[in-house]
């Protein structure tokens, strides 16, 4: 079925700050997002996380009616976007009958797996410094837009970086300031964060890593 067919049958348009679902709640959905941008969110000690941030292409919401669970996180519009909305049975249906959905919906979840791992090896560590340049790397990856001169453009202001990695905003600004310095960052946007060089931030982290367990010498 081509997608304005799929779109006149199971589509949906949200604006921005519009609540798809809830963590908490029982889902009966799932999402497929065609157009536009999807903020997840998790509650953490009382305040709201940014777990990631979904582009088109993304699907969202399965986890609800592959186990029958509560929705884990919520999920906003961050910018207008164009959706699917698939029950139980359609997305069971799309499943069975599509072997390429089969396979990216496996792929998905082992992105989601190893993505919820690293996100769980940022926020063990203590050095605000290694939490913001894993966090930055992590979102380089999975958010990252490449450009032509070989920097990587991450759609996250310092604040909403800063919530993911679990530090303060000054705390965050101060280490951007220093990557800002050593040239692996360039001055952020109001919306986004530029890496110069993805490998130089890694590189970074890993003296971080062996400093830490070997100490200055």
């Amino acid at each position: 079925m081509a997608d304005d067919q799929l779109f006149a049958r199971f589509g949906k348009t949200s604006e921005p700050g519009e609540v798809l679902f809830r963590e908490g709640e029982h889902g009966e959905e799932m999402y497929v997002l065609q157009e536009g941008a999807i903020r997840i969110t998790k509650a953490v000690k009382g305040e709201e996380k940014t777990l990631a941030l979904l582009g088109p292409g993304e699907f969202f919401g399965e986890m609800a009616i592959l186990n029958a669970k509560p929705r884990t996180a919520t999920a906003v519009v961050e910018q207008q976007a164009k959706v699917l909305v698939l029950g139980a049975k359609a997305f069971e249906r799309m499943v069975v009958s599509n072997a390429e959905i089969a396979v990216r919906l496996i792929k998905r979840l082992a992105r989601r797996l190893d993505s919820a791992n690293e996100l769980i090896e940022v926020l063990m560590h203590r050095d605000p410094k290694a939490r913001v340049i894993l966090g930055l790397s992590r979102e380089a990856q999975f958010l990252g837009q490449p450009q032509d001169d070989g920097s990587v453009v991450v759609p996250l202001t310092e604040a909403e970086l800063a919530e993911q990695v679990g530090l303060s905003e000054s705390e965050t600004v101060e280490v951007l300031k220093r990557l800002r310095r050593l040239q692996i960052v360039d001055p952020a946007t109001t919306d986004s964060i530029v890496v110069r060089d993805v490998s130089r931030l890694d590189e970074f982290y890993e003296f971080l890593e062996m400093r830490e367990k070997f100490g200055d010498g």
